[in-house]
């Protein structure tokens, strides 16, 4: 790759493949999620994510380039580490929370690349690429944000599932103390 363009197009077919394994997760997160309004996110996501595809579509048609994507590489690891998340045993209120915290990390990944590649639109000149671009960006910033309330509303019940496993735990130990302390006749 001598050329910005060059690396630009490699960009573009990375992010068109991160999309469509995202595709391929949301369905997976949005059936793990409890919490109906984090169902109903990740649904919402997804369609975006399907308009975000087409948009990419778009500007390799502009280009005259295939649009087949790159293998991305981060993409599948970002997955792969809340696919490892959902095998593990977790109560509800958790299983949320890591949800969101996976889908965080996509959207934090997906907004840096996009950020990305709108500026090197604009310095290409491809005005156009750089609106498309600059649309997605802006849903993945909406979705980060979406999440984060999200996130602020299910954090506190887990962390209240906790506190009331807690002393529940806690109460059953000062019992099971007191049993043995008590003398049998």
């Amino acid at each position: 790759m001598e050329l910005l363009e060059d690396f630009y197009i490699e960009e573009l077919k990375d992010v068109l493949d991160a999309e469509k394994q995202l595709t391929k997760a949301l369905p997976k997160m949005a059936e793990a999620a409890r919490d109906q309004q984090l169902k109903a996110a990740f649904q919402e996501h997804l369609q975006q994510t399907e308009g975000h595809i087409e948009r990419l579509k778009q500007i390799f048609k502009r280009l005259e380039e295939p649009a087949k994507g790159k293998k991305c590489k981060a993409m599948a690891g970002l997955i792969k580490e809340a696919e490892e998340f959902l095998s593990e045993d977790a109560v509800p209120e958790v299983i949320d929370v890591g949800l969101i915290t996976a889908a965080q990390k996509v959207e934090h990944y997906e907004i840096a690349t996009y950020g990305c590649l709108a500026t090197y639109a604009k310095l290409l000149g491809f005005n156009q690429d750089k609106e498309l671009l600059g649309q997605t960006l802006r849903e993945e910033k909406e979705t980060d944000g979406k999440l984060t309330v999200l996130a602020e509303g299910l954090n506190i019940e887990a962390a209240e599932g906790e506190s009331t496993e807690d002393q529940e735990g806690e109460e059953e130990t000062e019992q099971s103390e007191e049993r043995e302390e008590t003398p049998v006749r």
